[in-house]
């Protein structure tokens, strides 16, 4: 049998129900985990007692919930009424929140364990961060939820939650070779949130495989009056819907190479090629299209900037207290004009009607998650594609902000393995509410990718 933190959250949820593996000793061994995976630093806060407490409350309860016991990493921008909730930021170092964001209600309501909070940049703002790359940790993971993609790698937990706005969630699962959801905007509660009608900055799954991933998704997903954007789903169980697709039989897939008119690392796009069209071979129509949103780039920086201020608004006077990054992001959103705005708003009501037109033909959009493999961890950003010299700092992650920009929802599945055992994630893309069938595309996705555990993990 598999040692306890080394089962998938499907696995582990079935033992903990039969009552072969209680939540204390999945929980104990999680933490020891992550004690091993310390130069990881995928934690902002653990309390192994604290944890352990959680989990013995689970294992003296009759009922229990959907997780069962399973051990979560929370990301250090949601609030945790029981632990500091940091937003990785100098000016909150111990701030305890008053109560837990809905979303984390709803994972302690489904007997999930609270195991820590995973490490982020401030605000979750700058991409990369302090955390490294299991799959080799010269590399960075990926951001901004770097700490939860690298701790579900590690197995230092089976699932934790991210958040994105532009790809934060998409990208740190590409690079960490795990499956990362980017869900609809309402269908997990957002509250608290600065801007609560924002259908931008969303909370994702994280879980090794596409069943785990869904798993969370089912655990977070319902309609809350706390958020004026909430919804329902339109289905009961993604989990339940995505095992009724044992194949690709006829659905109508279209792979883009390179959606953000940025160019894409050869090798990259090679191996998300040779993914896509291998699902011919469990019964998908595949076509490879030219499909160009890059004239969204333009608007998306405009609309980030306005986010960037109501999401600071509060703290507006401290700004000279905020980390370089996101000062200077919150300066550029304070230039904004009425018009500035609106010009963006025109352009980004075209790029969505342009994703509309592709999904009546298509079931499906993939393409490469990231046009440049997981870098060096000291290394901020990469500058250039191919050669080619990007305008700015965000340019490099448009490919995931480009969903963002026009709200839809999206995953990255692993698609392969670099030369020198990288991992390159597959984005799949959907219309809204289409989470099941993108969850059952990344299992098929993943199953044939190759991409296995971290070298020291296997």
């Amino acid at each position: 049998m598999n040692s306890p933190e080394r089962l998938t959250a499907s696995q582990a949820v079935a033992q903990l129900t039969a009552g072969t593996l209680t939540a204390e000793a999945l929980t104990r061994a999680c933490l020891e985990q992550a004690r091993a995976g310390a130069e990881i630093k995928a934690w902002a806060w653990l309390d192994p007692e604290q944890a352990i407490a959680q989990a013995r409350a689970v294992d003296r309860a009759g009922r229990k919930g959907l997780l069962a016991g399973v051990p979560v990493g929370i990301k250090d921008i949601i609030d945790t009424v029981d632990m500091p909730t940091g937003h990785g930021s100098p000016i909150y170092p111990r701030h305890r929140p008053f109560a837990d964001a809905a979303c984390v209600a709803l994972i302690r309501a489904a007997s999930g364990v609270i195991l820590g909070k995973t490490v982020t940049t401030e605000f979750a703002n700058r991409h990369p961060g302090p955390t490294a790359n299991p799959h080799n940790i010269d590399h960075t993971p990926g951001g901004s939820s770097s700490g939860s993609a690298a701790a579900v790698a590690d197995f230092m937990v089976p699932l934790a939650i991210g958040t994105q706005t532009g790809g934060s969630v998409i990208r740190p699962a590409a690079f960490c070779g795990i499956v990362g959801l980017r869900p609809t905007p309402g269908l997990i509660p957002n509250h608290p949130m600065p801007l609560i009608w924002d259908p931008g900055q969303v909370h994702g799954a994280l879980g090794r495989d596409a069943e785990d991933t869904a798993f969370m998704l089912d655990a977070m997903v319902g309609f809350s009056r706390l958020s004026p954007i909430s919804v329902a789903p339109p289905w009961t169980s993604a989990l339940a819907e995505m095992e009724q697709r044992a194949d690709a039989s006829k659905l109508r897939v279209a792979y883009a190479p390179d959606i953000a008119g940025l160019g894409v690392d050869a090798e990259i796009e090679g191996i998300c090629r040779n993914a896509a069209l291998g699902l011919r071979s469990a019964g998908a129509i595949v076509e490879v299209i030219d499909f160009d949103v890059a004239d969204g780039r333009g608007p998306y920086q405009t609309w980030r900037g306005l986010w960037m201020v109501g999401q600071q608004y509060e703290r507006l006077s401290e700004i000279e207290r905020f980390g370089k990054n996101l000062r200077g992001n919150v300066e550029v959103g304070l230039t904004l004009t009425a018009l500035d705005i609106a010009a963006a708003e025109q352009k980004r009501q075209q790029a969505y009607h342009r994703f509309r037109a592709l999904f009546e033909r298509f079931d499906i959009l993939l393409t490469p998650a990231a046009p440049v493999k997981p870098f060096a961890v000291e290394v901020d950003f990469p500058d250039s594609i191919n050669g080619h010299k990007l305008a700015n700092y965000l340019d490099w992650i448009a490919p995931a902000f480009l969903v963002t920009l026009v709200s839809l929802p999206a995953a990255s599945a692993p698609a392969g393995l670099t030369r020198d055992g990288l991992p390159v994630g597959m984005q799949i893309v959907a219309p809204r509410f289409e989470e099941p069938l993108i969850l059952s595309v990344a299992k098929l996705i993943h199953g044939s990718s190759g991409v296995g555990w971290p070298p020291a993990l296997q």
